[in-house]
């Protein structure tokens, strides 16, 4: 249940989901068209809402009070307090400061190992 509620506050608060408190007032708008004029269908009423854009008409706040019509952008605000002091150690190298490394095997880059390849098929 806590979880239930926790989920709810957050997608009712920081997303376009709370958008959706306001479809009572998309209905109510509908019916104050319905009253003016109706013939209107609710798809003509979205249409004239949503997809042409925002015209400057009479109604023009109440068109604005939509839902999606104007997202509001709710800002989480999350400050990190570093750490009273951080502590780096660095480790010592793992091999001897007196022996140098092997970079390369010499028996596996002679000439001789990579002439063998080039020899005719011996029969045995």
């Amino acid at each position: 249940m806590v979880t239930i509620l926790f989920l709810s506050v957050y997608l009712t608060t920081f997303t376009p989901f709370k958008e959706v408190w306001k479809l009572p007032i998309l209905i109510e708008h509908f019916m104050e068209h319905r009253a003016e004029d109706p013939s209107i269908s609710i798809s003509a009423f979205l249409d004239m809402h949503y997809m042409q854009g925002n015209p400057r008409d009479a109604d023009y706040e109440r068109d604005m009070q939509l839902p999606f019509k104007v997202i509001s952008h709710a800002g989480v605000i999350s400050v990190a307090i570093p750490p009273s002091y951080i502590f780096f150690q660095a480790a010592p190298p793992l091999y001897n400061q007196e022996e140098k490394p092997i970079l390369y095997d010499v028996a596996a880059y002679s000439f001789n190992f990579h002439r063998s390849i080039w020899q005719p098929p011996k029969s045995c």
